[in-house]
């Protein structure tokens, strides 16, 4: 399985991506945002997502956060033109008057206040791959902004996320660093985009431990290496090669500092 994070790179002076799409590959881009601070590059994924769906509080976010991230602009304006397609949630956290501007402009409001069970996340990515507009979802990548910072059980709740959906390609992302699963039935090739990210990396075996790793592209490679909590893991690494190879007998989490 290939990853690339080309949806961080900016579109070329004369041309912009197709909505939903990445540079130069067929990836469908499904956007998420939680109820976090923004990234700076915010509007850069907005613009590239074929779908935009606010976890409860994220359309807060959204709402106030945009104009920050976009000074020199009108306020109204930009609240206008970054409308979530869906709010979705249990609509404790999203404020009234929020819900009802974007009501008003057409937004889709989903309350699932009956289920306690599973996290906004959850919900957000259920929707996108059941009931959502994008009609191809093997070519499916799903970003999430404000899934890293805040509250510790909130993240790990997230990163949770991850191995429920191991077959769907999910991407959380901070202002530092993005993560995403390696499960393990495939070999992953991950191609560094060197100009936004690393050099740190980290290799985690969260959920369950890795008797059998492999990497290279890495300065401190694992070879056939045995990973646990208690034990050894990766963190701290540093990518040496614009493509990283892995395979593991065990799902791993991927993770890769951003440069600001």
């Amino acid at each position: 399985m290939r990853h690339t994070s080309a949806f961080l790179l900016p579109p070329p002076p004369s041309s912009s991506p197709a909505p939903g799409g990445s540079p130069a590959d067929a990836t469908v881009v499904a956007l998420v945002v939680l109820n976090q601070p923004l990234p700076r590059f915010a509007p850069l994924l907005w613009s590239r997502a074929a779908v935009r769906v606010c976890a409860d509080g994220g359309a807060n976010r959204v709402f106030y956060g945009m104009p920050d991230l976009l000074p020199g602009q009108d306020a109204d304006e930009v609240r206008a033109r970054y409308r979530p397609d869906v709010i979705k949630g249990d609509m404790d956290s999203v404020k009234q008057e929020v819900k009802e501007y974007y009501s008003n402009l057409g937004t889709q409001i989903v309350a699932e206040s009956q289920d306690q069970d599973t996290s906004d996340l959850h919900k957000c990515i259920a929707f996108i791959t059941k009931n959502s507009s994008v009609a191809d979802k093997s070519n499916l990548c799903i970003l999430v902004l404000g899934a890293l910072g805040g509250r510790f059980d909130h993240e790990m709740g997230n990163i949770n996320v991850l191995h429920l959906f191991p077959n769907i390609k999910i991407v959380l992302l901070s202002d530092d660093c993005l993560i995403f699963l390696l499960p393990k039935t495939y070999t992953h090739e991950i191609h560094i985009e060197q100009s936004i990210e690393g050099p740190h990396c980290g290799l985690i075996p969260i959920g369950m431990p890795s008797t059998n790793t492999t990497t290279t592209g890495l300065r401190w490679n694992l070879d056939n290496t045995s990973m646990r909590y208690g034990g050894l893991i990766s963190t701290s690494n540093i990518v040496e090669e614009d493509n990283v190879m892995v395979t593991s007998d065990s799902d791993l989490i991927w993770t890769i500092s951003l440069q600001n």
